[in-house]
């Protein structure tokens, strides 16, 4: 009869996020599940239409090159042996763990989920759609109002308008106009 060891606070199991390469990280949870890593892959169903005229709902990744995987410390060898696998998220010196309750949260709220681009008060954005299309300004936000503020460098005079965080985008800084 064989005792299985008992688990030290260092050999307890935690979420991490893994760096894959792009595009892979279904064969990479394929991969790591047969050998025994439990994974959480969040995703997103998309209708893509190809050029000869075809509909599909297609599956992707809701964080493009990230997955989560569960593991203590002595698997993470076998999560990094994995030829696909970039890093896994963390310090220089040791990965990070993430609290199980965000990834429980993720968990429920899987299939309703869209990517969003990440946006911080700050930082210079456009405007997609409607009369102020086109126009940069600077992200901000007042209360739980999301906001623009619009810059009219000429005469160094500045406006504000209320935006929905669908119709702004990040724009580069070599972007934005002068």
């Amino acid at each position: 009869m064989t005792l299985a060891p008992i688990p030290t606070a260092s050999d307890s199991a935690n979420w991490y996020a893994v760096q894959t390469i792009p595009r892979h990280e279904k064969r990479v949870q394929e991969r790591l599940e047969y050998r025994g890593v439990h994974c959480f892959l969040p995703v997103y169903t998309k209708t893509s239409r190809w050029k000869n005229g075809c509909t599909a709902r297609v599956e992707f990744p809701l964080f493009p090159t990230y997955m989560f995987v569960e593991l203590g410390a002595h698997e993470r060898g076998c999560v990094l042996a994995d030829p696909s696998v970039a890093r896994i998220v963390g310090s220089s010196r040791e990965p990070v763990s993430i609290p199980n309750s965000e990834i429980e949260a993720l968990q429920q709220a899987s299939g309703r989920l869209h990517p969003h681009d990440y946006l911080v008060a700050g930082e210079t954005v456009r405007i997609k759609r409607g009369p102020l299309a086109d126009l940069t300004g600077i992200l901000v936000r007042k209360s739980n109002d999301l906001r623009l503020v619009l810059k009219l460098d000429l005469i160094r005079q500045g406006a504000s308008v209320e935006v929905a965080l669908d119709d702004v985008e990040v724009v580069s800084p070599e972007a934005v106009r002068l």
